[in-house]
Parts: structure tokens; sequence; C-alpha cells
């Protein structure tokens, strides 16, 4: 694959805060530290098992593994749910699939005013905030768009099903159409995600002296699936379809290693964290390759679905003198902790009503703290009829980890299936029958587990085109 490179400033420029920092240095004064910078990079339909450091064997990801021995790698991760737009939503709001606004990939029903996001925490605490890839929490000319939550920039898209193309004929810079002439009637002269990798990497360049939070939440390795060049993959025996998809994996890891440059070139590194992950699990099949590439690792289910492979997903953290380097960790946590932990890492005091509890002492190195008082996680995948604009009232999937113990059923009412995870990660074995007391206890769990969801009719907004 052809080397990408990125147009910088010139490193003989001192920025005010350099400046300051040497000015401190000069007088014998130890330099205020500033507040850190925030990466969020979060892939789509990323498999818990496509990166070498969780398994992968096929696929190459030099730069992900490099921050996974440089940072802590974490095994037992979750996403927000099974599918985009309630991941997403659980990753913006803090609030776990049982109460977050946005339930089901029902085109894209938009977040609301009262809904305050991730964005909105820092924005508060001073940051400068930018998004760059797939929104799906709100299209163009609704209540959920990024601008009225708290991002000072966006480029992307807004709609999920925009998003199934990389060679579309327009994105979003904010809510002003950005024209692709090379796309025009069915032409492929513009590749989306490298255009919006390159905006997420000017927002870093444009706003190093201030403290920045980069939601790089790349569209890479989303169906469709689409790229210019097949490039370190192109003489491999294999389908030109696992071609693809191996060198969409890699070339979000060359994004991510362009990141982690910039940060370097900048003198970033040591005033930023760097998070990796996917907002669920990966498809399964043989057609695009996921079964040979094993996507999913030994985990049950596919994206959609709430068994392990649908929901459990990589999650890396990397931050020089601040995060402990070559550590592995088995704490359960998922999307809902992010907000807080990153409000708490920001000064700032997050919204009161939240599922999630902060994971900054965990990524610090100094231990659980009240992580470790958590009994449980909760997930929900409600079905949505568009015919209907309607949730099917006698399907309603939920799930629930309770330490080792997970906990799934389909329907309301319908009897628990129970897996210990520690010793069948595959959830093969239900064992139910043989551990009567912890189902009797995530059933009580259950009773007050979730809230109704809003209604998710998306009307006229849906897909502003």
């Amino acid at each position: 694959m052809a080397e990408r490179e990125t147009k910088t400033a010139t490193d003989a420029t001192l920025t005010r805060r350099q400046f300051l920092s040497a000015a401190a240095g000069s007088l014998g004064l130890a330099p205020a530290r500033r507040k850190p910078n925030f990466v969020f990079v979060l892939l789509d339909d990323l498999g818990y098992g496509d990166f070498g450091c969780y398994g992968q064997k096929h696929i190459e990801t030099p730069n992900v593994d490099r921050l996974a021995l440089e940072g802590m790698r974490f095994t037992d991760v979750y996403a927000g749910g099974a599918v985009c737009a309630p991941s997403r939503s659980c990753l913006m709001t803090g609030l776990h699939t049982g109460h977050t606004p946005i339930r089901a990939n029902a085109g894209t029903v938009p977040l609301l005013p009262g809904d305050v996001t991730l964005a909105d925490v820092l924005k508060k605490a001073g940051y400068v905030t930018g998004g760059f890839g797939k929104w799906g929490l709100g299209d163009a000319g609704s209540t959920g768009v990024p601008s009225k939550h708290g991002f000072d920039e966006f480029f992307g898209y807004l709609h999920q099903r925009h998003a199934h193309s990389y060679y579309p004929e327009f994105l979003w810079d904010n809510e002003k159409k950005f024209v692709l002439p090379g796309n025009a009637n069915g032409r492929r002269g513009q590749y989306s995600a490298e255009l919006i990798a390159q905006r997420s990497f000017e927002f870093i360049e444009k706003h190093r002296s201030e403290p920045f939070f980069l939601y790089a939440c790349y569209t890479l390795p989303h169906a469709r699936y689409e790229i210019p060049d097949v490039g370190i993959y192109r003489d491999k025996p294999w389908p030109e379809s696992y071609k693809v998809y191996a060198a969409m994996v890699t070339l979000a890891d060359h994004y991510i290693g362009q990141i982690v440059a910039l940060l370097r070139r900048f003198g970033l590194e040591k005033d930023t964290f760097v998070f990796v992950t996917s907002d669920n699990g990966a498809p399964s099949g043989a057609e695009k390759g996921f079964d040979f590439f094993r996507s999913n690792g030994k985990l049950r289910g596919e994206k959609g679905q709430l068994y392990e492979g649908g929901i459990r997903v990589p999650m890396i953290v990397w931050g020089p003198g601040r995060v402990p380097a070559g550590r592995t960790d088995s704490t359960p946590w998922a999307f809902w902790d992010v907000l807080p932990a990153l409000a708490e890492l920001a000064g700032v005091k997050p919204p009161s009503r939240l599922d999630g509890i902060s994971v900054a002492p965990l990524l610090l190195g100094e231990g659980l703290s009240k992580l470790a008082k958590r009994e449980f996680l909760y997930w929900e995948a409600p079905v949505w009829v568009s015919k209907t604009g309607r949730f099917r009232p006698d399907v309603l999937p939920q799930a629930v980890r309770m330490g080792p113990w997970k906990a799934l059923r389909n329907r309301p009412g319908s009897a628990l299936a129970l897996y210990h995870l520690e010793t069948d990660i595959s959830e093969t074995r239900d064992v139910s029958s043989d551990h009567p007391e912890i189902v009797r206890r995530i059933e009580e769990y259950l009773e007050t587990a979730r809230t109704e969801p809003r209604p998710h009719d998306t009307g006229s907004l849906d897909f502003v085109s």
C-alpha cells in the first residue's frame, strides 16, 4: 500500500506551550502539566481478533500492536451495543443500552437537545473537540448533529446508511455538504477514508497548543468493502474479497500510526491518551474472509448478537508516562465508562446520572477504585421494525455480565442461559441449572435494569441526501 504523507508545520515552530515550558525551566520552575489530550479511535465492525495483538495471524497491524506493547491491552472490554448507533450512543452519553437515548439502528434517530455527550463535558472543561468519520446519532437538519452536542468540528458521514459507500458524492463538513466531484456519476476518484483521516490529522496540527479531544470514528473496515489498492496483500493466494478486507484493516492501522507519529512530532505523546477500539464485533461468514481471519477470535456470535462475538471488542490505551507500558488487564468495563473516565482525567465533573464508572485509576495503574464495587454490566438489543417505526414488544434480547458470569435471553420472561466466561469464553455450555442462585440474582437485577426507549420513528429526517 502506498505510503501517505501528512502536511504539517515545520518542526522549528515553537508553540506557546513549548515556549512557556522552556521559560519555566530556565527559571528553575517545574512547568505546570497541561490537561491531557484525548484521541479516541473508534473503528467500525472490526472484530475482537482482527489485530495481531489479539491473535490475528494473517492481517498486519504493526502500529496497533506496538501501542499494545507500549500501553495497556484490555481483554474484557465491551462495546455499548451489538450494532452501530446504540454503541455510539452509549459511548457519547455514558449510559448503557437500557437507558441510552438511541437503542437501535433505526435510520438515524437523533439525539435530543437535553442529551449530554462526552464532547459537551470536555468542551466545558476547555477542550477543543473534533469528530471525523461516522456519527450516526442525528442526520443533517436534526437535533442530533455533532455541532449541537459539543463538537467544534465534524467531517464525514452523519447518517449511517450514507456511510456504506467509500465513494460518496459528498461528505458533511459540519452541516455543509462537502462535494466530491471525483465521485460524481458513479466515478471512484476520491476515497472517503483517506479524506476523513487527513482531516483528523489536520485537527491535531491545528490544535496542538491547546487541550483537544479527537474522536476518530473512522468507517474502516465496515462494509461496503472497497479500497483503491490492496497493497501488501496483492500477491496473497486469497480470494479478492479477503485481500480487500485485510487491506482495509491494515489501512486503519496505518492511520493510527500516523496519529501517533504526529503526536510524537509535536511533542504531545506524554500529554495524550490514545484509545483504539471498535464499535461492535465483526460479521461472520466465509465470503469476505471473516471465518478465515477468525475476526472474532474464539468468541461465539457476531455483530448484531449479544454473545461475546457481538459486543466484546479490542481496547488498547496508550499514554507514555501515564499509562503503564506492556500491561494486559482483564477487568471488565464498557463504553459507558469512558465518559466519566475522561471527565476525571480532564478535571471536570461528569453528569450526575450515569451508568458508567470512571476507569481512570485503572488506566493510570492505580487500581480498580469504584469499578471493583460494580456488580453488573447490561446490554439489550430491541428489535425495531422500519415499516411500523416501532419496537417489537415480544422480542428483547438482553445480556448481563456479573463477574465471570454471563447471562442471556432473547424474549421477555424466557429462561436465562448462563455461561462462565473464565472457563468457557466461547459460551458453549449453559450452566444455569447448576447455579440457580446466580440466575436468581441476575433476574432480580433485570427487573430494574432498563427503562422503556423513546420512540424511534425518524420520519422525514431519515437520510438527508
